[in-house]
């Protein structure tokens, strides 16, 4: 079906607009054609995705970013979801948050890491997807977790204190800052997930010798120096 896939840009993001009248598989086959199809415009731009016009699954979303990504050069930062506030906090993150520009600066992770499971890199590492209580990632710069954080995390793991960890859910089980390690208090949720504290998007870096812990308000950006 002709238009049964519509592309529309928003700022740092995509806008899917599906039919849903159609199969799902056709659905997908459409899907893959149209990014192939606009592969040449939007080439390798780092955006946010927004899926639209029909309700979907968790793995029919999966397959959908999926059929994108094999089917493009697009890096997807994130899908972005009902949740409003959430999404206008992370455009923020986004927009104010660029890692330091050199060769290679930045790599992509996209999945979970489970328990067991750690990942080491001499770069600024994006992570799409949370990082669970016993997995760790190991970073030579900055750690951005597009999810959320309750594993161990080392930034400027060769010993420098000039990075920074930021999360959309900060509760990890341990933060380091090159050789500065986070002894602040972390948030406590029950064995049975009641009365769990709001999610809100957090950074920690270094002040004054200290990893300091905030909350991300705009203010904190605009005056956040490295």
């Amino acid at each position: 079906m002709k238009n049964s896939v519509i592309l529309k840009s928003f700022p740092n993001g995509i806008s899917v607009i599906m039919d849903n009248t159609i199969s799902f598989e056709d659905l997908l086959e459409n899907i893959a054609v149209k990014f192939r199809e606009a592969d040449g415009f939007f080439k390798n731009a780092s955006v946010a995705i927004s899926l639209e016009g029909r309700e979907l699954t968790e793995n029919q979303e999966r397959e959908i970013l999926d059929a994108i990504t094999q089917n493009s050069r697009l890096n997807i930062l994130c899908l972005m979801g009902k949740d409003e506030e959430k999404n206008l906090k992370f455009l923020g993150i986004q927009n104010n948050l660029k890692f330091q520009e050199d060769e290679n600066c930045g790599q992509f992770y996209r999945g979970t890491l489970k328990d067991g499971a750690s990942i080491e890199t001499e770069h600024s590492i994006i992570i799409l997807g949370d990082v669970c209580e016993g997995s760790r990632v190991y970073s030579g710069k900055d750690i951005v977790v597009l999810g959320t954080l309750t594993g161990d995390v080392y930034a400027g793991a060769g010993g420098n204190n000039n990075h920074f960890v930021v999360a959309l859910d900060m509760n990890p089980h341990m933060l380091q800052i090159g050789d500065l390690v986070y002894n602040g208090q972390l948030r406590k949720t029950s064995r049975w997930g009641f009365h769990k504290p709001k999610a809100e998007p957090r950074i920690a870096y270094t002040s004054n010798g200290r990893v300091q812990m905030e909350s991300i308000t705009k203010e904190l950006l605009d005056n956040f120096t490295l």
